[in-house]
């Protein structure tokens, strides 16, 4: 099982609204050569983390894949969708048209100057937790080995809430 969050909080290049934005970046990621998109979130809308005034709440969800793809390969793959959404980093957890991270990729734990896996902040943000329970309930930390819900359990308040179909 690989899981990826996708979030966007500034409209794509094409003036794209960002919940749009992520519905096609998942479509991509069940396009991707090995892989398939075996469930989707619902989306949900969340304020910045860290906070950040003024700046726009962010669309979230998190994809399950299925089938056979190295870390390292999925990861060019994520960044080349988000640079086609026109992703640029011009600093950290700065608004963004599209952001697809590897949360967990088959439950290795890794650690390279490119990659870490599980993503080193997922178990304190809602945004990743309540959409991961979603298509993933039985999850468990790579890590620690805390499942889903006693992560949730444990969140920060956060201001985040599911969005209208």
């Amino acid at each position: 099982m690989i899981l990826v969050g996708l979030g966007a909080s500034l409209p794509a290049p094409d003036g794209g609204a960002p919940r749009a934005t992520c519905e096609a970046a998942a479509q991509l990621l069940g396009e991707l050569p090995g892989l398939r998109l075996a469930s989707l979130s619902r989306w949900w809308e969340s304020a910045p983390v860290p906070p950040m005034p003024g700046a726009p709440w962010f669309v979230n969800g998190v994809a399950r894949l299925e089938g056979a793809m190295e870390p390292e390969a999925l990861l060019a793959h994520l960044q080349a969708i988000e640079a086609r959404f026109g992703r640029q980093r011009p600093f950290p957890n700065a608004p963004r048209t599209l952001d697809l991270d590897l949360l967990d990729h088959d439950g290795q734990v890794l650690d390279t100057p490119r990659l870490t896996l599980p993503h080193p902040r997922m178990a304190g943000r809602a945004f990743v937790l309540l959409p991961l329970a979603e298509v993933a309930p039985g999850w468990t930390h790579p890590v620690t080995g805390e499942g889903v819900a006693a992560l949730i359990a444990t969140l920060p308040p956060q201001e985040i809430s599911p969005m209208a179909a």
